[in-house]
């Protein structure tokens, strides 16, 4: 079988996801349709429906698109038959239940944004920056029962600077994990696939670092750590979801701050942690431990974003104020 018919149904829905489906359809890929998430409700009253970036693709290159509530539906189970998939491909889409991902002759392969089995779980890439990770990587795997647990296609590594946030290692990943995709399908094509089950490499379970689901409390700065664990921790978190604190006045009024960008200093003081240290020009500092944040790029709540000059500039006495 050629790639050209070798039918192929991809799912994803994120805009990490379509680098993959573009690969595949340029790469003259038969690709028969699409599976993405229901189109999601916008606006002050959920009236506006914006589509999925995957589904806005699928919908310029003509390809048909499967938007099922729910995976077990008949009418999806049925439809995604008749499309006589030799191959199903998941790039940043949800659990499968068995009956989807054991439909194809072929299997199911998924693409996960990390060396598995290190970082298994929905937020793989970010978690590897917040851990200070010096490489990551992506990986190609089939599905089975438990979540980022089947047996090893394939896996690409690439390096973690350490002034990269989140969003250039997503990238970086992401143009790199197309590539791993083809290469993927490529192998199953000419029957070179000796997939290796994870338990391979790994001795001690209790030595992997999983990669659990963001949410906003997560996000929150202790500012009682060490200055290279907060600077990893906000650049893990750049440009998306943002790593914040409360920002608190002289009178108790506190307000949210999403910081972006920082530089870390050591440096031996005796100021509590949270203390704001400014110049009221050109630099905002926060005391840690065993040093300080510098701030360089930062967002109050309900205000645009900010290089620390342009804030500072608007924001005057910040000495006065002190962050938890």
């Amino acid at each position: 079988m050629n790639k050209k018919d070798l039918r192929i149904i991809y799912m994803g829905t994120p805009a990490f996801a379509v680098e993959s489906l573009r690969a595949l359809v340029e790469g003259g890929y038969n690709v028969v349709a699409v599976v993405t998430m229901p189109d999601k409700p916008m606006g002050r009253h959920g009236s506006v429906l914006q589509p999925s970036p995957v589904k806005e693709y699928a919908v310029s290159q003509n390809i048909p698109v499967l938007q099922p509530g729910k995976l077990k539906e008949e009418s999806f189970l049925e439809e995604l038959k008749n499309y006589r998939a030799d191959l199903q491909i998941i790039v940043a889409f949800r659990m499968l239940p068995e009956v989807v991902w054991n439909m194809p002759p072929l299997g199911t392969f998924n693409l996960h944004a990390s060396l598995l089995p290190q970082y298994r779980g929905a937020a793989p890439i970010n978690w590897a920056v917040i851990n200070g990770e010096t490489e990551t990587g992506a990986t190609t795997f089939f599905l089975t029962h438990q979540i980022d647990t089947g047996k090893i296609i394939r896996q690409k590594r690439i390096p973690i600077a350490d002034t990269d946030d989140v969003g250039i290692v997503h990238d970086r990943l992401m143009q790199m994990g197309a590539g791993l995709v083809l290469e993927t399908v490529d192998m199953l094509l000419e029957g070179k696939v000796d997939a290796i089950p994870q338990e391979q490499f790994y001795t001690d379970e209790s030595a992997l670092k999983a990669a659990p689901k963001i949410f906003k409390e997560t996000c929150r700065i202790n500012w009682n750590q060490p200055v290279k664990k907060i600077y990893d921790f906000v650049r893990g978190l750049s440009p998306y979801p943002a790593a914040w604190t409360e920002i608190v006045a002289p009178g108790g009024k506190a307000t949210v701050l999403k910081i972006y960008q920082t530089e870390k200093i050591f440096a031996n003081h005796t100021l509590l942690p949270g203390t704001l240290v400014t110049d009221h020009k050109s630099y905002l500092d926060v005391a840690v431990p065993d040093g300080f944040l510098r701030l360089h790029s930062l967002q109050l709540a309900g205000k645009k974003r900010l290089g620390v000059k342009e804030f500072l500039n608007g924001n005057k006495n910040m000495d006065t104020y002190k962050v938890n």
